[in-house]
């Protein structure tokens, strides 16, 4: 009985890393696409997202099916509760990919900011890199790294500053361009909400091994820091 349940949890644990992985390329794939002008990529990120929501389903049904069969001790309970909220994450971060993907057929063959072009990519680099550590953290049971995956936020968080300002100057310079404008703010907006999405797993790995629940990240609906804009 105990194997067959080790091995339902091994299953549900590649599951997670698997659309995780695919979860990963696609935020690369849909930043380059965005830069690149690249409308029929776009598109395929879009298409993607119904699967990702199916796969996201079907992982919390077997969770759900694990915990009525097995009655799991509290270790694993933990383990399975992670898995439930890691699956949602992930399917948030790929809602925001899909988001790019729009926005990048809303612009179609529209030029975007030169310092997109420059900036953008070092963005979706170090969201997708948090992401990797995050589930690496999970599947290695690593506290330490889960609690060191955070602090790479705030890279994220300067280039989004960045390009946001260049953002408002681009608005304030060109009124006629107001609309394009905001696209571009909803593209930053979706890849820095991306990275705050992994802060999450981080927080449910730590959960899964300790059994303590604490919050690394300010939460959706808290203050801003004075001075500094926060978007949702």
């Amino acid at each position: 009985m105990r194997q067959s349940f080790d091995r339902e949890l091994q299953r549900l644990q590649a599951e997670i890393i698997r659309m995780g992985s695919e979860v990963e390329e696609h935020l690369t794939r849909v930043t380059t696409a965005f830069i690149e002008r690249d409308t029929y990529t776009a598109s395929q990120m879009i298409a993607a997202d119904a699967s990702i929501n199916e796969r996201r389903i079907q992982i919390g049904l077997d969770a759900l099916t694990l915990i009525a069969r097995q009655q799991p001790l509290a270790g694993d309970l933990r383990l399975i509760g992670a898995v439930m909220e890691i699956v949602g994450e992930l399917e948030r971060i790929h809602d925001y990919i899909k988001g790019i993907g729009k926005i990048s057929l809303n612009i179609g063959a529209t030029p975007i900011l030169p310092t997109f072009v420059a900036h953008m990519p070092e963005m979706a680099e170090t969201a997708r890199e948090m992401l990797h550590l995050s589930l690496k953290a999970f599947v290695d049971h690593d506290k330490e790294l889960a609690q060191r995956v955070p602090a790479m936020d705030d890279v994220v968080d300067a280039l989004f500053n960045r390009l946001y300002a260049d953002i408002l100057t681009y608005a304030a310079n060109q009124p006629r361009q107001i609309d394009h404008a905001n696209q571009l703010e909803w593209a930053l907006h979706n890849l820095e909400r991306s990275a705050d999405r992994t802060i999450n797993i981080c927080e449910w790995v730590v959960y899964m091994v300790t059994g303590v629940y604490h919050e690394m990240s300010m939460g959706e609906y808290e203050a801003p820091p004075q001075g500094q804009a926060r978007h949702e």
